[in-house]
This record gives C-alpha cells, structure tokens and sequence, in this order.
C-alpha cells in the first residue's frame, strides 16, 4: 500500500481527506508539528507528500522545510484561491486548489508518482538526474533516456546501488565481470570512461576516481 505523509494542522476537512484517500487504498500519516513530520518520514518513508497551505501556509512549509532529507519525494500541496500568489513552486510538483475533490486527488497523486516512478516499487535509484528504472533496466539523465551495453549497465546499477562506497578495480571486476574473468583493470578504467561519456556532461558528474583506490557513485 502507498504511504502518504498529510502535513496539515488539526481540521480544516483533514480527517475527511485522510478518510477518502484510505478507502483508494492509500495510507495516510497525519503530522502537524516538526517532531512528528520527522518521526513519519523516519518510520514509514512515504512516497509522497501532501501539504496544506490554505492555512497558515508559511507555518506548513517551515516543517517541509526543515527536514533535511537526501531523498525528498514529491510534493502536492493543497492550495485555497488565496494562498496561491504565496506558494513556492520550486517546492512543489502539483497543487490542487480547495475545495477540492478526493477522487480528483487520487488521481493527481497516482499520475504523479507514475511520473516519479516511486509508487509501491523500490525498483528504482535515483541520484540527482540520473535515474535507474530496475525494473526495465533503463537509464536516464534528466529524463533522457541513455543507451548503455549491459556491462556498463550492471556496472553502473553496481556502484548506485552503494552510492558513496569506494570500490577497488579489482573488486568491481569480481563483483560485475565475475571471478573467473581474466581481464585486467585496464577493462574497468575502459567501461568507466564509456560510461561518463554517456551519463555525465558539463552540468552532471556522478562517478568519482578515488586516487590509487577505485571509484565510486557520488551521493548527490
């Protein structure tokens, strides 16, 4: 079941939209304070969040705001006529005006999480731009799809998959070529080089060399 985080102070219809979005199947988490925001994102890793900002919108934000999280999901925000001057759209990914109707809202929040592929899934990394759907064994950057063989595919999906851990050549040929492959290092630094030239460009780097150890994927 999807997990979805409300950030919303007590009223204002919230238990009625926690109501409606269960019975779609969608399980909601309610937090009005920063404590319990934290505490949700902890416990349950929601896949989206819903914030309202038809009241005492610049109190809602401050609590988005002021987690510090390396992946953020995406964010709708519930949004009365005149609170829309103030939302901060570098924030959001849609907004829904009140009143507003649940179904609409369901839909809205799945053609979102489609579009993010994060729903019910866990089969995809995501690093910055770069995303790794597992699931069809594609790659892209910034939503461009990236053409790769399937050893710098599996390389790739390799080092994502423990982004920011340092690997040795010799421990990446172990780990994606197998161990009872015969090629040198040489064939790593080669599959490496291939693989920046599709993936990284003058606004993205996300593989690393390690001076006399190996590389590894940035966390971004």
């Amino acid at each position: 079941m999807t997990s979805i985080l409300i950030i919303a102070p007590e009223g204002d219809g919230i238990e009625g939209l926690r109501l409606g979005l269960s019975r779609m199947g969608f399980a909601c988490l309610l937090a009005d304070d920063k404590e319990k925001v934290v505490k949700q994102v902890a416990e349950a890793a929601p896949a989206l969040v819903l914030v309202a900002a038809n009241s005492h919108p610049a109190y809602m934000w401050e609590l988005w705001q002021g987690l510090k999280l390396e992946m953020s999901p995406p964010i709708i925000a519930l949004a009365s006529e005149e609170t829309l001057n103030s939302l901060d759209v570098g924030m959001i990914d849609d907004f829904i005006t009140t009143p507003y109707d649940v179904k609409e809202l369901a839909l809205r929040i799945k053609r979102l999480l489609k579009k993010t592929k994060s729903i019910d899934t866990g089969e995809v990394i995501k690093c910055g731009d770069l995303l790794i759907d597992l699931a069809r064994c594609e790659t892209s950057v910034g939503g461009r799809l990236v053409v790769l063989t399937f050893r710098e595919y599996e390389l790739l999906r390799f080092l994502a998959k423990s982004r920011g851990r340092v690997f040795s050549r010799e421990a990446l040929l172990n780990k994606v070529w197998g161990y009872d492959y015969y090629g040198g290092d040489r064939t790593v630094d080669v599959h490496i080089r291939r693989l920046r030239s599709k993936i990284e460009d003058s606004e993205h780097t996300f593989i690393e060399t390690v001076r006399n150890i190996g590389y590894r994927l940035r966390k971004v």
